[in-house]
């Protein structure tokens, strides 16, 4: 297999040149191949009578073998012409013999490009085409996606793992053959419930206690979780204080600064130092739980619930395009109101009124929020990235 021209390799002020004899054979085979018969290139009696006297070659046709220069040997294989300019100076005759020079002025990293000088010259060392061009140099493609298919590690990290919301997600992942490290802060007994029942059906768990807000903690979570079940390969972050709804004139800046350390300092921390960990395996997922409050008309008293929740959603955005060349896809489920012990503080009616303003008349229930994190980890999800799929029953539709 020919191998693509190495980029790194050339450098400004690299020249490169081919001769070629103008005889009637090109003449006839650029016709055959343009159509363009112009009878001052093809018929002697027709260009006697012009003031050039004789037959003039094709201008095109000289300046074709700048692609020959380009695509053979400056920069040579895998070079794409993407943009010339030239003046054509003198007539071509037949039999004219000319040389074909391309000459680095520029080279552009980022973008694989080269800027080139390129002129034609005759036999008599007059200039008959001079110009500039832009040149890109492709690389080979990494089969980077397929890669990550094969080596995804199949151990996931769930925060709040001991909550309504997280125990679901635990149990559909070790369901779906992940072995599941879950975390939780305070309620060790619940946890340990949890995590013995997955065992009990044949899966893997542990339960990890960690305040992922604190950057100690989060690092000694993710060092404790690959420790007991392998690297790990799906960070899912769920942890959430209750919503614990104030208007703007009861709430202080502990308020928020509480919701902010556990969901937007907490995914921020545990992202970071899974990412590194997940490319060297191949690749990983990151689901972010963000929520319906966030889409559409907010919802009062909600403040710093929804602020770090939307800080959590542009976050994921902006990890999703700088982790993608790594294989990590990053997306959030935003869940529309969910019967867990998360809306204790929300008045029954309000809850209700809600269940019955969604088009499929109810409120979420945990698992509904656990399949839509099982299908974005899963392999039918590897080309879904950046992206929030919403389970609200139609409360909220975009």
């Amino acid at each position: 297999m020919i191998a693509l021209a190495d980029f790194d390799a050339i450098r400004v002020g690299d020249h490169r040149e081919l001769t070629r004899t103008i005889g009637e054979d090109e003449i006839r085979q650029f016709v055959r191949m343009t159509g363009d018969d112009n009878p001052l290139h093809v018929d002697p009696a027709f260009a006697a009578q012009t003031p050039f006297k004789d037959i003039v070659v094709h201008g095109m046709l000289g300046a074709s073998f700048i692609s020959t220069v380009i695509g053979t040997q400056l920069p040579g294989p895998g070079a794409l012409w993407v943009s010339q300019n030239m003046e054509f100076l003198l007539p071509v005759r037949l039999g004219d013999v000319l040389t074909v020079a391309c000459t680095v002025t520029a080279k552009h990293e980022r973008d694989r490009l080269l800027d080139l000088d390129t002129r034609i010259t005759n036999q008599n060392q007059q200039t008959v085409l001079k110009g500039s061009g832009r040149v890109k140099l492709l690389e080979a493609a990494q089969p980077r996606a397929a890669t990550a298919e094969r080596t995804l590690s199949r151990v996931a990290l769930v925060t709040g793992g001991a909550g309504g919301i997280g125990e679901a997600i635990c149990r559909r992942l070790a369901g779906a053959g992940f072995a599941v490290a879950l975390n939780y802060h305070r309620n060790a007994a619940r946890a340990e419930q949890i995590v013995e029942s997955i065992r009990a059906a044949s899966g893997r768990a542990v339960g990890l206690s960690a305040d992922v807000s604190n950057e100690a903690g989060a690092a000694a979570l993710i060092e404790r979780a690959s420790s007991a079940l392998g690297p790990i390969g799906v960070l899912v972050n769920n942890a959430s204080p209750r919503i614990n709804p104030k208007p703007l004139a009861e709430m202080g800046w502990a308020d928020l600064q509480q919701q902010l350390d556990v969901q937007l300092k907490g995914a921020f921390l545990l992202s970071q130092q899974c990412a590194s960990a997940m490319a060297r395996h191949g690749g990983g997922r990151i689901v972010n739980i963000t929520t319906q409050a966030i889409q559409g008309a907010p919802t009062p008293h909600w403040t710093a619930y929804a602020v770090a929740k939307a800080a959590l959603a542009t976050l994921s955005r902006q990890l999703a395009v700088e982790l993608g060349p790594s294989a990590i896809t990053v997306n959030c489920v935003a869940p529309g109101m969910t019967e867990t012990a998360l809306i204790g503080d929300i008045p029954q009616k309000q809850q209700m009124i809600i269940g019955r303003q969604t088009p499929l008349r109810r409120l979420a229930q945990p698992d509904d929020v656990a399949a839509a994190v099982a299908y974005l980890v899963s392999d039918e999800a590897r080309f879904v990235t950046g992206h929030t799929l919403d389970v609200n029953g139609g409360m909220v539709m975009r």
